[in-house]
């Protein structure tokens, strides 16, 4: 039997965001297969080195964290990035409801590869796209996002989402863009036939995922949440929630209730549920979350490109609720890095809370292993530790950007992104020396200019 090829990383400055917080300041990891067999200070013992097809790397002026774990995107809107730059959520889905019901799976699989492409050079191992726009005749669009990842080579945490609140009904969405229940509630339970792989090392999980509180109904949301806990193979739910104070108002006036008291009464918080954005919780919210164990995706850039508010991310931890980082759509935050949200989600929460409310250390905990979490996959992934699969990012720290910085970790979460030197994804090459391994970035740019020039005419 061929014995795994084995990868040694020495002399990296090692963030492994273990239970402890361990760090190393000179140290090694060892990867076989697809998996970390050995993590420590210092050089990797010469055992290692003995009896497989062993690759060294040698990380001296480096950081090496574990993958990025971006808890919520929308890739379809890589093709409308620029659009409504000045509208706050409910002006700016108005604005792009006409475009995106034209999107199609031969354009919406270009854009996917376009969005991937960057989170995969912005250190992102795993990313969770919710996906609820579905034209009729648009084709197998969950499908071009599948295939967008597996050509990129990270893991994708897919959802069918869906909206069937119309505005003849009192939703946001005009009704050319809704479906009816019943037809939502089959595609989610095909999509998880088709696509979700529950297995310890999947590259596709797929969740079920209503869109929001003002474009499904409630029976969509109370039998979605029935259906996925009625699936094998452990299937998450996944929705917009809180995210503004107009939600907020909707919720009010439609229901009588909160979004989290209306979410709860259908079924909608739990183990199993993470929502996007949260920013309007009060402290009965937050403590119902705590509680129930329910999750939150926080975009702190998109929050504030659309002036939704900041949320309440330090109350959060602190009450024990799973807490991921997460990019949103590139319609409302063009730039679509997770890397970079790091920095933003410090930086916001301590003008909200102050200079202690939030560390570097924080940042990079929620966008590794509180992703990881939100996600159910903290077992195999969002920390280096051995017996977890090998996603890691290896950061450049010694070039002119960062050269001497006092503390490496400082270098990403409070400094500019630095390059990445290497990124991978069951233990294989995704990103190397800050270009794509597996397909050109320029082929990915040409597919998305042709892809938006389809779109958009």
């Amino acid at each position: 039997m061929t014995e795994p090829a084995r990868t040694i990383i020495e002399n990296a400055y090692v963030a492994t965001v273990d239970a402890a917080g361990t760090e190393h300041v000179s140290g090694h990891v060892v990867i076989e297969g697809t998996d970390i067999v050995a993590v420590g200070a210092g050089a990797a013992p010469a055992s290692w080195s003995a009896g497989a097809s062993v690759t060294r790397v040698d990380a001296s002026g480096h950081l090496l964290t574990p993958g990025l774990v971006n808890t919520h995107h929308h890739l379809y809107q890589w093709l409308t990035r620029g659009i409504a730059q000045d509208a706050i959520l409910f002006d700016w889905l108005t604005a792009l409801y006409p475009t995106w019901s034209r999107i199609t799976a031969d354009t919406v699989g270009p854009g996917a590869l376009g969005g991937l492409a960057v989170g995969a050079l912005s250190g992102c191992t795993t990313m969770a796209d919710h996906h609820y726009v579905f034209p009729r005749g648009g084709g197998d669009i969950l499908g071009s996002i599948v295939d967008a990842a597996a050509t990129i080579g990270v893991r994708l945490h897919g959802t069918r989402g869906s909206m069937d609140l119309g505005a003849s009904q009192g939703g946001l969405p005009p009704d050319f863009a809704v479906e009816t229940t019943a037809a939502a509630l089959q595609a989610s339970a095909d999509a998880v036939a088709d696509f979700h792989d529950p297995s310890r090392s999947s590259m596709v999980r797929i969740a079920i995922a209503p869109c929001s509180p003002f474009s499904v109904t409630g029976d969509l949301l109370r039998e979605a949440a029935v259906l996925a806990r009625s699936l094998p193979g452990s299937v998450r739910l996944h929705t917009h929630g809180s995210e503004t104070v107009e939600e907020d108002a909707f919720c009010l006036a439609r229901f009588g209730r909160t979004p989290t008291q209306y979410l709860e009464d259908l079924g909608w918080l739990g183990e199993d549920v993470w929502m996007a954005h949260c920013v309007h919780l009060d402290e009965p919210a937050i403590a119902r979350f705590a509680a129930t164990g329910t999750g939150v995706a926080h975009c702190p850039s998109s929050n504030a490109r659309l002036a939704a508010g900041i949320a309440p991310i330090p109350q959060l931890l602190a009450a024990g609720v799973p807490v991921g980082l997460g990019v949103d759509g590139s319609a409302s935050n063009e730039s679509g890095e997770l890397g970079t949200e790091i920095r933003m989600s410090v930086l916001v929460n301590r003008l909200r809370g102050g200079a202690t409310a939030m560390t570097g250390r924080d940042g990079l905990r929620i966008a590794t292993m509180g992703g990881a979490r939100v996600l159910g996959r903290d077992a195999e992934i969002g920390s280096i530790e051995v017996g977890k699969l090998a996603d890691l990012a290896l950061w450049k720290v010694d070039g002119v950007a960062h050269a001497g910085i006092v503390d490496p970790v400082a270098a990403l979460t409070l400094g500019s992104q630095p390059p990445l030197a290497l990124l991978l994804v069951n233990g294989r090459e995704v990103v190397r020396d800050g270009a794509l391994v597996r397909v050109s970035s320029a082929s990915v740019a040409r597919g998305v200019s042709r892809a938006v020039s389809a779109l958009l005419g």
